[in-house]
């Protein structure tokens, strides 16, 4: 048996898939769409724009490590909540948070193949953002 969308979905983000672009392609559908809005605006992404943005995280920073904060699955529909965190090559001895994410993703012959993206940049991190405090 194979892993759930939700298992699918957290391995890719928490991978090493931007140091590698078969890890990269292991994990996204040849047909991949990714709408992303961002701080510069709407891109909408196929297989190579994705890459390409993978190689730039490996140039810039010395790691990239994702906090899974929330993954859900519902109706075909897997979502995440995650803050990217970096060391840099200038200072590699101090991780920072990079970019809070939130992503919605449908899976197609178990890669990930519809998405939409929304990402800020990086904060003090929530510790517990669904408290009552």
């Amino acid at each position: 048996m194979g892993l759930s969308g939700k298992k699918i979905v957290e391995n890719f983000y928490t991978s090493d898939f931007y140091r590698d672009e078969q890890v990269l392609r292991e994990f996204l559908h040849p047909q991949v769409e990714l709408a992303w809005y961002g701080t510069t605006g709407l891109k909408k992404l196929n297989l190579d724009e994705i890459a390409g943005i993978s190689l730039q995280l490996a140039e810039s920073y010395e790691s990239l490590r994702a906090e899974v904060e929330n993954i859900l699955s519902e109706n075909g529909k897997i979502a995440i909540h995650f803050t990217y965190h970096v060391r840099t090559i200038e200072n590699p001895e101090e991780e920072m948070p990079l970019a809070h994410f939130m992503a919605i993703w449908e899976l197609k012959d178990d890669k990930l193949y519809r998405g939409v993206q929304i990402s800020q940049l990086g904060e003090e991190v929530n510790e517990q953002p669904w408290s009552k405090d």
